[in-house]
């Protein structure tokens, strides 16, 4: 349920911040654009959303800062503390994409570089879950890694590798990276129209729509 990887923050909460902001060079293609990225999220948004792996509260600001309801999932403790301290009066718990708990009506759900800590099959319970939340009309929106096709995530792994950026080669090795066709596979199936932007060398919005 992507939990393996929850401890993996325990160490970068510290950097992270730094990172999205392109003070990392070997993180700085995967975090372009961050700010639009972000941005381009919350746009797409509407009504009372739920966030995914809200980590140091970056996209949970420009939900609030857009007027929607933001209701919080985080299952690191360390980000959840940083979250909270910031945003004290949001509903924020500990959940994942797949174990999560609530009891309001959503409109939108989100996330920012998290849905790649499910595996594929994963992948399509939890769209079949968002589902079941959402009303006709209503969206998920993830901007994450997601590569054209297999071959596309095996030359990137290889040019990072000859750069010397061996840290995000094995991130790419080790966590769940999918492809476009993939994802859209798994959103028709569950009833959703999805479309997809390209936003940097990695990352991709992800925009579906409920039927």
């Amino acid at each position: 349920m992507g939990r393996e990887f929850v401890e993996i923050f325990d160490d970068w909460i510290d950097s992270y911040d730094a990172s999205v902001s392109g003070k990392d060079p070997e993180y700085r293609d995967v975090f372009d654009k961050y700010e639009e990225i972000l941005t381009a999220v919350t746009e797409r948004s509407f009504g009372t959303v739920l966030e995914f792996g809200t980590g140091t509260g970056n996209l949970t600001a420009k939900l609030i800062s857009a007027g929607y309801k933001v209701i919080g999932i985080e299952p690191n403790a360390a980000m959840r503390k940083v979250t909270g301290e910031r945003f004290p009066h949001i509903s924020l718990t500990d959940g994942d994409l797949l174990s999560f708990e609530t009891t309001e009506h959503i409109d939108t759900i989100v996330s920012s570089y998290v849905f790649h800590h499910l595996t594929d099959e994963d992948k399509g319970k939890a769209v079949h879950q968002y589902a079941s939340l959402l009303s006709k009309g209503g969206k998920v929106v993830f901007a994450d890694t997601v590569f054209i096709s297999e071959q596309a995530k095996q030359d990137q792994i290889i040019k990072e590798r000859t750069r010397g950026f061996n840290n995000v080669a094995d991130d790419l090795e080790r966590e769940y990276y999918t492809t476009i066709s993939i994802l859209e596979t798994k959103f028709k199936n569950a009833g959703f129209d999805v479309r997809f932007e390209r936003m940097n060398d990695y990352v991709w919005l992800i925009e579906a729509t409920k039927n």
